[in-house]
C-alpha cells in the first residue's frame, strides 16, 4: 500500500475534479506485476492503468488500491468490473470513496466473490485527497490561503514593492504546492498592482500548459490584456463578480476541487468573512517594514472570542524563513461580498 500511495502522489499537475489514486497488482505469490496511477479527468483510473501494465496473467492476483474502486460509469468504465473481468481474486483498498455516485465498489466486489480488505493506511490515503474529499462532501472547492509576510504582517513595502519578501527556499515551496492545486485565485487589484504570472515553475522552469493550474481573477472592473495572467502560459478564468459564493459555485461547476487563494487583504478578508478558507500556508520572513499593506483586513472578528485560531498547526523552516500551516475551523457566514 505504501508503494500505491507513492504512485498516487507522483501524478503531475492538477487533477481537475478527480482524486489521486495509485494501484499495485500482485501475483498469487505476492510479487509486483503491475503498477499504475490516475493522471486526471478522462485518463485511465489507477486500477486499469495497473492492469494494463501487467504482461502476464492477472487471474488469482491481488489489487492494492489507495481508494475504493469505483462502481459507476463516467468518462471511463467502472473499475470494479475491470477488476472482476481480469480475474482478480483479492482487493485491498485504503479509504472508502466519499462520492455517492462512485461509492459501493467494495460491496460489488464482494458480491462477485472477491475477497475485499479495507482500511489499510486509510489515514495516509485520506490525507492525500483532503481537498477532493472536502469538495465532494461540501459541494464547494477546498480553499488554501497562501500568504507571505514580514514579521509585522506586511505583504509589501509602502511604495508597493513586494519582490522578494521571502527567500528562494520559500518561493520554491510555493511553486511546489501550487503545482498540486486545481486553481490559483487572486483579486483584480493584485493583478493590477503586481502583474503576477501565477504559473508553476519547478527549478526555474515552467511546467507545460496542461500541467498548470487554472488562473482565476475575481473582480468587476476592466483590466488590460497586457497583464501576464492573460498570456498563453496557462488557462485564465475571469469571474466578474464580488460574491465569494458565486466564485465558489462557478469553480465547483468547472470541477475545481482545490483553490490556492493569493492576493491582498481585500479578497482574503472576504473569504475569511464568508467562512470560505479551509487551510492556511503562511510564510514569514525575518524582516520588519513598519509600513505597507497588511495581509488581511476586518472580517468580523470584533473581540478575542472571535479570533480565527488555526488547528493542526505545523511549523517548519525554509532557509531563513518560517512556514506555518494549519486548518481553519468552520465559521458562520457573515459577509460574502468583496468590499
Amino acid at each position: 500500500m505504501s508503494r500505491a500511495l507513492e504512485l498516487a502522489a507522483s501524478a503531475p499537475g492538477p487533477m481537475r475534479g478527480n482524486p489521486r489514486v495509485g494501484a499495485v497488482i500482485l501475483d498469487p505469490a505476492g510479487h509486483v506485476i503491475g503498477e499504475g496511477a490516475h493522471h486526471g479527468a478522462g485518463t485511465a483510473h489507477a486500477e486499469v492503468a495497473a492492469l494494463r501494465d501487467v504482461t502476464g496473467s492477472t487471474v488469482g492476483a491481488t489489487a492494492i488500491v489507495t481508494l475504493e474502486p469505483c462502481a459507476h460509469t463516467g468518462r471511463t468504465g467502472p473499475c470494479t468490473q475491470a477488476l472482476i473481468d481480469a480475474g482478480i481474486a483479492r482487493v485491498v483498498f485504503a479509504a472508502a470513496d466519499p462520492n455517492p455516485l462512485a461509492a459501493g465498489g467494495g460491496a460489488l466486489l464482494r458480491a462477485a466473490g472477491l475477497e475485499v480488505v479495507s482500511g489499510v493506511l486509510q489515514d495516509e490515503s485520506e490525507k492525500l485527497n483532503t481537498a477532493w474529499a472536502f469538495s465532494v462532501r461540501h459541494g464547494r472547492p477546498y480553499v488554501t490561503w497562501k500568504v507571505a509576510t514580514t514579521l509585522d504582517g506586511r505583504i509589501a513595502a509602502a511604495d508597493g514593492t513586494s519582490r522578494w519578501i521571502t527567500g528562494e527556499m520559500a518561493r520554491a515551496d510555493v511553486h511546489d504546492f501550487r503545482s498540486s492545486v486545481d486553481a490559483v485565485l487572486v483579486g483584480r487589484g493584485t493583478v493590477q498592482a503586481d502583474d503576477p504570472a501565477l504559473t508553476v515553475r519547478i527549478d526555474g522552469r515552467p511546467l507545460s500548459r496542461e500541467h498548470q493550474p487554472l488562473r482565476v481573477v475575481v473582480g468587476r472592473s476592466a483590466l488590460d490584456s497586457h497583464y501576464r495572467v492573460f498570456d498563453d502560459a496557462a488557462e485564465t478564468l475571469w469571474l466578474r463578480t464580488h460574491s465569494v459564493d458565486e466564485v465558489l459555485v462557478s469553480l465547483q461547476q468547472r470541477d475545481i476541487r482545490h483553490v490556492m487563494l493569493e492576493g491582498g487583504a481585500t479578497i482574503a478578508s472576504a473569504f475569511l468573512a464568508a467562512g470560505a478558507i479551509d487551510a492556511v500556508r503562511w510564510y514569514i520572513a525575518p524582516a520588519i517594514l513598519g509600513e505597507g499593506p497588511v495581509a488581511v483586513g476586518a472580517f468580523g472578528a470584533r473581540s478575542i472570542a472571535d479570533v480565527c485560531r488555526l488547528e493542526d498547526v505545523q511549523v517548519s523552516s525554509l532557509g531563513m524563513d518560517v512556514l506555518i500551516t494549519g486548518a481553519v475551523p468552520a465559521r458562520t457566514l457573515k459577509n460574502e461580498e468583496l468590499t
